[in-house]
């Protein structure tokens, strides 16, 4: 079950790249290049099917596969999905996106993941400073608000969009777990 809620870390996957406030995204459209064997025949607009529709989260996705989470992501919720942008994977130290989609790194890949996503559907709106979230890997994460300016930990909401099981708010950074206690 919490791997369910892992591969929901897929996070993320808005495929707007707004700034700020909430916004519908419209369903993907069929032609859409989405990998149907992959994903169960759920609602268009589940957080898989919005990934996989965003040129802006390629990275998330290979990320998702990888770590053997389409399924569940596309099934779960309700889940907030804090998705990174490709650029965000992009800011990483050389290397570091290749290393986690190695085989022998999944349970890394998995535990970064994790870090992205929360039960419960949570708005914007719903979003209030000095709020700490329990993240699916157990690691907590804060909400900070400045003006109409959302971040969780140092990544910057650029935008949300409701998906049938859950909320996705595409972010400017990759969140990274906090090192396990006492390791």
């Amino acid at each position: 079950m919490l791997r369910g809620f892992l591969a929901i870390v897929a996070f993320a996957l808005l495929s707007m790249a707004g700034c700020g406030q909430e916004e519908a995204a419209p369903p993907p459209q069929a032609s859409a290049p989405v990998h149907a064997s992959n994903v169960p025949p759920m609602a268009p607009t589940n957080i898989v099917r919005l990934a996989q529709a965003s040129k802006d989260h390629t990275t998330l996705v290979a990320a998702i596969e990888a770590a053997d989470y389409v399924t569940a992501v596309a099934a779960s919720g309700p889940l907030t999905v804090f998705a990174p942008t490709n650029a965000a994977f992009d800011a990483l130290p050389a290397g570091t996106v290749s290393s986690l989609l190695e085989p022998a790194n999944a349970d890394q890949l998995r535990r970064v993941l994790q870090y992205h996503v929360t039960t419960s559907a949570l708005s914007a709106k719903s979003l209030r400073d000095g709020q700490v979230l329990g993240m699916t890997n157990g690691a907590k994460a804060t909400i900070r608000v400045e003006g109409d300016q959302i971040w969780i930990n140092d990544a910057r909401i650029l935008s949300s969009t409701p998906a049938d099981n859950g909320m996705l708010h595409v972010i400017d950074a990759v969140l990274l777990p906090p090192a396990p206690a006492g390791g």
